[in-house]
């Protein structure tokens, strides 16, 4: 409740939670199938939440970063993966919204389909590079052959694959000794979505490997070109992971005071919130929620009203995924520590959480990278 900026957010959040209610009693059986969530995604669809960040000029709601983030933290609070795999593409409309850095016509259809009902993600990680963060050449190619492109590879971990309209796929150009960004629709020749996705924690994210085979596209669908390894100016919009898992942590610590308040063994007069060690342990998930929250939300809200000041808070993005994921991580297992072993079984939601919030570590930017960018800053 703290963290509303007006009446309007509070009003808007207030009408999504009600919108999502469902989706809590579907992620214990996506997550035992290997499924996906896809009506959670078709509910949110008819809510219109994938055109938050879309400009109101082409139809959406013109919602800003901070808006964004506080529906991440309350779609987690349902489903972590759900929330998770949708931020991908509300926040990539939000930083195509804010750059703009295509040609007028391409940007332009993109967001008209978006506004139509698409989504889109990029497709930029490889089982041969790892991370994109860390700078490799994409394996996957773009050779041209008279007026077309053609595209061959394959990437993995490409979230949403199984709703996904549109595939921003980054490639190498021999041509231009550059890698590009290339507009690929989903129904072209070629495009093929293969399930590789099976994890132990956000399974719902359905993330699998798309494949490119011969996938012909032509010039205006190579939309941007980088240098290897160049240096890309930091976009807060990733602030949605950390918000994402915060969720998470506040389903899991919402659990654990509920057991507190109700769970009351007959070898005590009341519940097990009058022990002193289980309000011990309550009250440190309170203060780590309290920091994730300010530290969140401090930086958000800096970033959108002083964007001269966006160089120096860059180092900050870094520092909030990283210090918010493990504060989440630190809570669920506060939280199990509460519940005792129940915690463990198959049917309680916490096993689940504490599975699905341990991926946090595995998003971008990660720890290492960003504690060395920490220490530089300070000695250099």
């Amino acid at each position: 409740m703290l963290f509303f900026q007006s009446r309007k957010q509070k009003e808007y959040i207030q009408k999504l939670e009600e919108a999502i209610q469902g989706f809590a009693n579907r992620s214990e059986t996506i997550d035992a199938t290997n499924g996906f969530p896809f009506e959670n995604i078709k509910e949110l669809k008819a809510f219109g939440y994938p055109k938050l960040t879309l400009a109101k000029e082409y139809g959406g709601h013109g919602g800003t970063l901070y808006d964004f983030l506080l529906c991440q933290e309350k779609i987690a609070q349902y489903c972590g993966p759900t929330s998770l795999g949708i931020g991908w593409h509300v926040g990539t409309v939000l930083s195509l919204m804010e750059r703009k850095p295509w040609e007028k016509g391409v940007m332009d259809e993109l967001f008209h389909e978006v506004s139509a009902g698409a989504l889109v993600n990029t497709a930029a990680s490889e089982a041969g590079t790892g991370s994109p963060t860390r700078g490799g050449r994409p394996e996957t190619t773009a050779i041209k052959k008279g007026e077309q492109w053609i595209l061959n590879g394959r990437k993995t971990f490409t979230t949403l694959s199984p709703v996904l309209d549109i595939f921003l796929v980054t490639a190498w150009v021999p041509e231009d000794e550059l890698v590009g960004t290339f507009f690929v629709h989903r129904d072209l020749e070629g495009v093929d979505i293969e399930e590789t996705w099976d994890m132990i924690s956000m399974q719902g994210t359905g993330s699998h490997d798309l494949v490119l085979t011969d996938v012909s596209l032509p010039e205006k669908y190579y939309v941007h070109k980088s240098k290897p390894g160049e240096k890309r100016k930091p976009e807060a919009w990733l602030l949605h992971i950390p918000a994402c898992y915060l969720g998470i942590a506040v389903a899991a610590r919402n659990y654990a005071v509920e057991f507190a308040k109700t769970y009351s063994p007959n070898s005590l007069p009341g519940p097990i919130r009058d022990l002193p060690n289980v309000q011990r342990i309550i009250g440190e998930m309170e203060l780590e929620l309290s920091e994730a929250h300010h530290f969140l939300y401090s930086v958000a809200e800096k970033w959108e009203q002083h964007p001269e000041e966006r160089e120096a808070l860059a180092k900050q993005l870094g520092a909030v995924k990283l210090s918010v994921v493990n504060k989440a991580i630190s809570i669920v297992d506060k939280a199990m520590r509460v519940v005792g072993a129940k915690s463990l079984q198959r049917q309680n939601p916490l096993q689940r959480y504490y599975r699905d919030v341990r991926a946090g570590l595995h998003n971008p930017p990660m720890d290492d990278a960003t504690i060395t960018m920490l220490a530089k800053s300070a000695l250099y």
